[in-house]
């Protein structure tokens, strides 16, 4: 039997997966303890559909529907937010902490690595630019492929829009940290590979992820804190003074 092809969401993970593990080698991340994400059994499941108090229809999320809800929801255009990144491996783990702030088409990463050590990246998915704590020597070049989402180490949700229905196993309604979110978990690749997203219907933004590969966790994601009507001052100010906003 041939080998399946990759789904686009299984490339795009494939690519973050590499960045990630790039940047926690290169800066010998500390361990970190594990969470545990709720399973969808133990968490509210909307099973049909049902009518809210205000008279508008909750519709049924189902591995046949879960790609038109998705499609409903979008992200705001400005926000600020605290994530934590694990990435697992052979007697290991790494993290990252990352400050997002997002502001129309730009979004400021700062990842916060071992010993103290900050990266700080700024791109608008054309032009990125880097620099390292309080240095004023900044690295710019095109974005290429890496996206707003790589550069916060975290899986584009919307990938899943792409894929074919028979190839998402589980989708529907969980709380997750007092958040209602859409669940969506595809099926194994050719590889072993399991993808699952929580995406905040009210806010319209990733929550968690994770990556599993024949039933162990090699990549997890959640958000720790969020503001969806920050006060934007200088976060799009390079170090030499370059106001990206004004551009």
């Amino acid at each position: 039997m041939k080998r399946r092809k990759l789904s686009r969401a299984a490339v795009g993970f494939a690519g973050l997966i590499a960045l990630v593990v790039v940047l926690m080698l290169a800066n010998s991340l500390r361990p970190s303890p594990r969470i545990e994400l709720p399973s969808q059994e133990e968490e509210g499941v909307q099973s049909e559909e049902s009518s809210s108090g205000d008279g508008l229809t909750v519709v049924e999320i189902r591995p046949d529907t879960v790609q038109a809800a998705v499609a409903t929801l979008e992200r705001p255009e400005t926000y600020q937010r605290e994530l934590v990144v694990q990435q697992f491996w052979d007697n290991g783990s790494g993290t990252m902490e990352n400050t997002v702030t997002v502001s129309g088409g730009w979004t400021r990463v700062d990842q916060t690595l071992a010993r103290d050590r900050v990266r700080h990246s700024v791109t608008d998915g054309r032009m990125t630019y880097i620099w390292y704590n309080s240095q004023r020597t900044v690295y710019a070049a095109q974005a290429g492929e890496i996206s707003a989402d790589m550069e916060q180490a975290i899986p584009t949700y919307e990938d899943v829009l792409d894929l074919p229905v028979e190839e998402i196993s589980a989708a529907n309604y969980q709380t997750l940290s007092n958040m209602n979110c859409i669940y969506v978990e595809t099926a194994a690749d050719a590889y072993g590979y399991v993808l699952k997203y929580w995406v905040s219907v009210d806010s319209g933004l990733l929550v968690a992820a994770e990556k599993l590969l024949d039933g162990e966790t090699v990549y997890r994601m959640w958000e720790t804190s969020a503001d969806l009507d920050p006060t934007i001052e200088s976060e799009f100010t390079l170090p030499d003074g370059t106001d990206l906003l004004a551009n």
